[in-house]
């Protein structure tokens, strides 16, 4: 009777329901955070004005019919940050003011699931925000078509927005709590993003040129190690978030 017991509890244990992975539950999450967005509308469209007032702004302020080089990848990717802090600030409000995180406690969900949909989300947001954004750019600012260097253009965005989402995820994760969120999200992220944002200007620099280089030349020169220092960063901060994700839901 007293060795069945243990077997009994072990067959019970087995037979309890399991909750769905990280990866299923992320992609949930995310489903339901891009219908909600779909529907509301309260991120993308006003990122999208933002950064297109932003380029106007810069066309004027600067007083010059065009921009390459260092001073086009410059404006480019401050414009873009600011915009994507707007999505910072909001990333985590929803769940906030309708309990979405102690919904996610109580359910049989890993916490880092959140953590990868509200990341994927921003990276999308940021997608999208590029697919308008950068058009706009080339027709207001550039002094030359970027067709040709597109493909280095888009890598690098790529592993720039990466690293925005993995990061913002966190900041926005710690600060969402605090009454002075607006203003403590940028007092974080601004500072924490200066080497990603130094690594996106310094690589898309040498492709936004007057004589741009080819993408086999640039990659063999100065493009290859800069994406390396943006993919570097992403997995540092991605690691870091990941770590930490789970206390700050907890709390």
């Amino acid at each position: 009777m007293s060795a069945t017991l243990p077997q009994a509890k072990a067959k019970d244990r087995l037979e309890e329901p399991r909750g769905p992975g990280t990866l299923s539950a992320a992609a949930a999450l995310l489903s339901v955070e891009l219908k909600l967005e779909g529907r509301t509308t309260e991120l993308v469209p006003g990122m999208v004005l933002f950064v297109l007032s932003a380029f106007v702004v810069f066309h004027f302020a600067l007083n010059r019919g065009a921009l390459e080089g260092d001073l086009a990848a410059g404006v480019l990717c401050v414009a873009l940050l600011f915009g994507a802090l707007l999505a910072v600030n909001r990333l985590f409000v929803r769940e906030l003011e309708q309990g979405g995180f102690e919904a996610l406690l109580l359910a049989p969900v890993p916490p880092a699931a959140l953590f990868l949909a509200k990341t994927a989300a921003l990276f999308i947001y940021l997608c999208l925000l590029e697919l308008v954004g950068i058009p706009a750019y080339a027709l207001l600012l550039l002094a030359r078509n970027p067709v040709g260097v597109l493909g280095g253009v888009v890598g690098v965005l790529a592993l720039t927005n990466l690293g925005i989402a993995v990061l913002g995820g966190l900041v926005s994760a710690l600060t969402v709590r605090s009454r002075a969120r607006e203003l403590l999200a940028p007092l974080l992220f601004l500072p924490l993003l200066l080497p990603l944002l130094i690594g996106a200007a310094s690589a898309l620099s040498p492709l936004l040129a007057g004589h741009a280089p080819t993408i086999g030349r640039w990659l063999a020169s100065t493009g290859g190690k800069w994406l390396t220092v943006l993919g570097l960063y992403d997995l540092i901060f991605g690691l870091i978030a990941s770590a930490l994700f789970d206390f700050l839901l907890e709390d």
